[in-house]
């Protein structure tokens, strides 16, 4: 009996994984760093006096940003961003010459994203895209000026890549491109002269980590029927119809099985996870999976140790009442928590 449950359990380790990525659902952070490139910033007036052709020309500089935001579970995310830019100016020019030879220009500020996942592209790649609006403050210092702060309105888009990493659920590396623009025109106070600044487009292209918190413990494999195993003890997590989240009910069963794990002797515990045939036998693969996910980790996050759950979805495969197809039966929604 042990010799076949090891080779049951090798077989299933062994098969591959469906060929989506599981969405982000609940808390997250972000981080990322890289270069900016700046495009040249119009000066529209010096001292209340119009300067047509008077630009910044910038050099490449760098950008950092830290982020905390919510997942849905559907693929779309939203979070609260706070980004840092800093640009060397190279020069000032107007039509009459050099204005000036050197200065900065350092942005930050705080930006509120909304971010949807391409999960279903692959396991190991999740093209994302995005959109955000907050507010940039931006101080230049410039060559026989002085330094100067302004606030201006923000925008920007965001075009993206995770990677996750198989070995540390919820661990993404991820590389972007973004474009933020400042809205309207910047009056900066210096010392001597008042400026009015215009065009102020960046593009941004960052490498960062994105860790997701409660994230399941294990892919999840597709797996065929299991052998039938003696005397194992089950208990049944029930779902909603088209839902994967757990209610206050089936959280209760959960840690009624985290605490039974901590009274007997197991070898393994199966999570699997089932549906009703009320779907496609692609969605419900899908749904079978994500349900599965959410059981593993609400009994990690209940003292089970991850190395002894091993997850398996059985879509609508694995009825407990037998029906038709397109049947919506409460009883055939569920996962099995099954001590051998």
């Amino acid at each position: 009996m042990q010799l076949r449950k090891m080779m049951l359990a090798t077989v299933l380790a062994a098969l591959p994984l469906a060929a989506h990525a599981d969405p982000i659902t609940g808390l997250y952070l972000g981080a990322g760093a890289g270069l900016n490139i700046m495009q040249n910033e119009t000066v529209k007036s010096v001292a209340g006096a119009a300067t047509p052709g008077t630009n910044a020309q910038m050099n490449l500089g760098a950008t950092g940003l830290g982020a905390v935001g919510w997942g849905f579970g559907n693929g779309l995310r939203a979070e609260l961003e706070f980004d840092y830019r800093y640009n060397g100016i190279n020069k000032v020019t107007s039509p009459g010459g050099v204005v000036a030879t050197s200065g900065s220009e350092q942005k930050y500020g705080p930006m509120v994203n909304v971010v949807y996942d391409f999960n279903n592209v692959s396991p190991a790649v999740v093209p994302y895209l995005g959109a955000g609006v907050g507010y940039q403050w931006a101080t230049d210092k410039v060559s026989g000026f002085g330094s100067a702060t302004a606030g201006a309105f923000a925008y920007q888009a965001i075009l993206g890549v995770g990677f996750p990493i198989a070995s540390v659920p919820g661990l993404a590396i991820t590389a972007e491109y973004r474009f933020m623009g400042l809205a309207g025109n910047r009056t900066y106070s210096y010392p001597g002269a008042s400026t009015v600044l215009n065009d102020d487009y960046n593009h941004s292209v960052l490498i960062g980590l994105r860790y997701a918190f409660g994230a399941a413990p294990a892919p999840v494999a597709a797996a065929p029927m299991p052998m039938a195993d003696t005397g194992a003890k089950t208990f049944l997590v029930f779902f909603d119809w088209n839902k994967s989240d757990l209610t206050a009910r089936s959280e209760g069963i959960v840690r009624d099985a985290a605490s039974y794990s901590t009274s007997t002797k197991y070898v393994r515990i199966d999570v699997d996870g089932n549906t009703d045939t009320s779907g496609t036998a692609a969605y419900n693969q899908g749904l079978s999976e994500r349900r599965a996910r959410v059981v593993a980790a609400e009994l990690v996050k209940d003292g089970v140790p991850q190395s002894a759950i091993s997850m398996h979805a059985y879509g609508d495969t694995k009825l407990l009442v037998s029906t038709g197809p397109n049947t919506r039966e409460p009883q055939n929604r569920r996962v099995e928590i099954v001590f051998h």
